[in-house]
């Protein structure tokens, strides 16, 4: 069974930065497709980032070179390291897996609980 457990979400003003961390078990972060996707309430969820299995890196268009996402093959985490943070990038942000090859076409497979970040003007 796959879990992901996400970490390191918070209150920060414009501008400022957030890491994010996703602890991974049932799974290796090289054997899935992963990333971060994030929600506002009322409001479907995006995806922000994403990682295949060997490494390749994609971002969303609202990105803008502000966000990495990396993994850590010795801790079997990922990350979402954030900067230049804006309002608008306040929601819950979710990592996500996917074991079927390519990735997810819209959802994926799997989802942590979510973490709350949340960005003041």
């Amino acid at each position: 069974q796959v879990q992901l457990v996400e970490s390191g979400g918070g209150s920060v003003q414009a501008g400022g930065s957030l890491k994010l961390s996703c602890a991974v078990s049932g799974t290796r972060v090289t054997s899935v497709y992963m990333g971060w996707f994030r929600q506002v309430s009322g409001k479907a969820r995006e995806e922000v980032a994403s990682m295949s299995r060997r490494g390749a890196r994609e971002y969303a268009g609202f990105v803008q070179g502000r966000f990495t996402i990396a993994r850590d093959l010795a801790k079997n985490e990922l990350y979402l390291q954030m900067a230049d943070l804006k309002p608008e990038d306040t929601a819950t942000y979710f990592c996500a897996a996917d074991p079927r090859p390519g990735g997810w076409p819209t959802d994926a497979y799997y989802y942590g609980q979510g973490t709350q970040v949340t960005v003041s003007s």
